[in-house]
């Protein structure tokens, strides 16, 4: 199945702790239905300090699951369906709320 979210995408979180909130994919898991989102689902991490690293609570983005994101629409910055059609004899990823068709 082609991929309707990908890395660098704007998404919107739809359920959970972080409900509302914005940021960019950095990393998708399809294998495991999860992504990794700059900003969301944030944990804090403790490590004890070594010669590379100054230790401490190092904050960590951990995966949310990829029901509970939507892609934001690029016309009115709302939640967006992802759909796919044909431009050029080329398949391309469109929001279904404006039809925009994204990059990609």
């Amino acid at each position: 199945m082609a991929a309707k979210l990908r890395k660098g995408d704007k998404v919107v979180v739809l359920a959970g702790k972080d409900k509302g909130r914005e940021g960019e994919i950095t990393q998708v898991m399809p294998k495991d239905g999860k992504a990794i989102v700059s900003g969301v689902n944030t944990a804090i991490r403790h490590t004890r300090q070594s010669q590379n690293s100054q230790g401490g609570r190092i904050p960590k983005d951990v995966p949310i699951d990829l029901s509970n994101i939507a892609l934001v629409d690029p016309k009115d910055g709302g939640p967006t369906r992802v759909g796919f059609k044909t431009v050029d004899g080329k398949k391309v990823r469109f929001a279904k709320k404006s039809g925009e068709t994204l990059n990609g």
